[in-house]
Formats: structure tokens, sequence, C-alpha cells
């Protein structure tokens, strides 16, 4: 590495949400001064390589490295035995990655796999930032905090997690794409060849799609398509064996750039409540029905967007065909209640989180900026 040149090491993965953060970040401080080097620590078969591919294409090229690292259930399991070895050799091989990268600063937004990295740039006296997205404070984070000199959050309840070590940004993402985005609706209209007379519904269950929305739209698709038009990711291996003309579209996979324009030009977003998708509902303010996974972080993510009436909330264990039915042709068919919608989600994440953490980041390594 050149003398004047300063590298980040990212990591994290398993799913989108883990990866995108860093990654604005990471454009951040590119766009401010391309004299950066980027690794990225991520899974074997997340999507973390395709969305570092596509960043390295947009901004500059990102070196990848997996680690096979295992997690901790918070209950009884033989597969916690068995990962606890797998930690163990993870955590030297992240050693080894570390003395052979050498890198000036270590970023994580949370993942299991990020875990023995924190640790080992810990041991060897790297500066560490942790993001915290989520508004419960998850195991692998809580893990890691205590190698950190920041630790960035989305939500300001989430200060009293982490104490003074905790500052309240915002989730980082891409505000100058965000604007791009919402400038190209007809270019996006164009290319999905959808009608400027009917409304589009984005359907989108996180990075690996979602069985439980696949199969509510599977019931609902032969109603919604007389009146709206569909776009439905599904996930890989989970496409629909349907067809309902031209007013369905489904894809197993798109890009966090297709998937973004897409949302910016939705008129209602259906969708899980992970907090990568989330943030770019906010910063698109978008109405939406959100369905978050039963039994997870992602019920305390929707209650906090529930409670200041920023979207509509429905629980997937009581939630039938014929009820979103009825909430989506309320929100469809309300101009007001859709405004009101788009304006509270737009004031529920803090703007600005990319810019702040680049600041941060560039505090630490004593860069002017």
């Amino acid at each position: 590495m050149e003398e004047n040149k300063k590298k980040i090491l990212m990591t994290g993965g398993g799913t989108g949400g883990s990866v995108i953060p860093l990654l604005a970040v990471a454009e951040e401080l590119f766009q401010k001064n391309s004299n950066w080097e980027f690794v990225f620590v991520g899974t074997v078969s997340g999507p973390d390589q395709e969305l570092i591919r596509e960043f390295g294409e947009r901004c500059q090229p990102v070196k990848f490295i997996s680690l096979l690292a295992g997690k901790w259930r918070r209950y009884f399991s033989i597969y916690n035995i068995i990962d606890i070895f797998k930690i163990i050799l993870a955590f030297f091989k992240a050693n080894r990655i570390l003395k052979q990268e050498k890198p000036n600063v270590v970023i994580t937004a949370g993942s299991f796999v990020s875990v023995p990295v924190i640790w080992a740039a810990g041991f060897k006296k790297i500066p560490v930032i942790v993001h915290q997205q989520d508004v419960r404070l998850g195991l692998a984070n809580k893990l890691m905090a205590p190698w950190a000199q920041i630790i960035s959050v989305t939500f300001a309840k989430s200060l009293i997690d982490y104490g003074p070590k905790a500052v309240w940004l915002g989730n980082p993402i891409s505000h100058s794409r965000t604007k791009d985005y919402l400038a190209q609706v007809e270019e996006t209209r164009k290319k999905y060849r959808l009608r400027l007379n009917q409304p589009v519904i984005l359907v989108i269950g996180g990075g690996t799609g979602a069985l439980a929305l696949n199969r509510l739209m599977e019931n609902l698709g032969k109603h919604l398509v007389v009146d709206y038009q569909i776009i439905h990711l599904t996930g890989k291996g989970k496409q629909l064996n349907q067809s309902w003309g031209s007013s369905y579209q489904s894809f197993e996979f798109l890009s966090n750039e297709e998937v973004l324009s897409l949302m910016a030009l939705a008129d209602l977003v259906i969708s899980r409540c992970g907090l990568g998708t989330l943030t770019e509902l906010s910063a698109l303010a978008k109405p939406a029905i959100l369905i978050p996974i039963p039994n997870s972080h992602q019920e305390d993510n929707a209650s906090l967007f529930a409670n200041e009436s920023a979207a509509i909330v429905l629980d997937q264990k009581i939630l039938t065909p014929d009820k979103l039915l009825v909430e989506i042709n309320r929100v469809l068919s309300d101009n007001i209640l859709r405004t009101e919608l788009s304006d509270r989600m737009g004031q529920m994440i803090k703007q600005g989180a990319a810019v702040q953490l680049a600041k941060i980041i560039q505090e630490i390594l004593v860069i002017p900026k």
C-alpha cells in the first residue's frame, strides 16, 4: 500500500442489510478522497459478493475475502457446539487476514461473520467502529461492542444500550443516488413497461425472498392484477408458477440499484422489516405495508414505525390474503392516507449517517476532511 493511502476493512454479510450501509460509507469516503483501499470480509454464500461487485463497478474495486464463521444461537442446538470450533478457526483466519491486509480501521454493521474479525482487530489494537442498525440489540453486536472505539446507532433509543461510546447518526445510505432514482422514475417505468394509468405495487421479501409473502401473492395475484401492476421479488429459486398477464412481473433477484429504482417508482411497497429496506423506504418517503418476520428483531423495528403511524404493520401469524387485500385497497384508494404515510415514513430515520461516519473515520485516522 502506498504511503499516503489508507485502507478500510469492512465486514458483514449473510444478508444485504449488514453490507449496504458499509458500502454507503465507503462511497462517501471515496467521493471525498479517492486515495482509499477497500477490503470486505464476508460470508461464503450470502449476497455479499454480488453487492461488492456492483460497488466496484460504480466506485472502486473492493477486495473480497470470504470467511466461514459460526453463530451462537440463543436456544439449545447441537450446532452451537459445532460452531464453537468454526468461530475459533475463523478467529485465527481473521488474524491472518488482518496481518496480511494491515487495515487502518475496521468497520461492521453486524452479522456473526464479523465477530471473529472484530475480536482479532481488538487484539491487534486496530480502531474498530460498530454500527447498530436495528432497535433490538443483536447478539453479534453485543459481542463486538467491547472492542469498538465508536458505536453508531440508527435510533436514539439505542444510545442507552451502549453508553458513552454510542453516537446517534441514523443508518448509512447513499443519498446522492436516492435523488438519482427519484429523478429517473419515467426511465424506470419504460424499462419495466409499466403503464401510467395503474398504480404500481412492489413486493420484496429481503435479499433471500420470503416464502410467506410469496404464498400471500400466490393467493392474491389474480385479484390484484385487475386494478394494479405488480413487481414481485420472490428470492432465488422461489418464483411462483403463475402467469397473470403483463400486470404481474416476478424476478428471483434484482440488483440493489434496480430495487431502489423500482422503489422510487412504486405507489406502494409491501415488505419485510429489515433495517436496510426501512432506511431506503424512509429516504424515498414511500407508503408501505410492513410484514415483519414473526418472533424476530424485525417486530421491534416494525413496532417503532407502527407507533409513529409511518406504515401499515400487519402480523404474519394472523394475516390472511383477504385482510392484506383490504389493506392494499385502503391505502391505494385514499390519497390523503398515502400522503400521510409518505410524510411520516420520510421522517423516521435520521439522514446523513454515511457522511457523519465518514467524518468519524477521518477523525480517527487524523485525515483532513
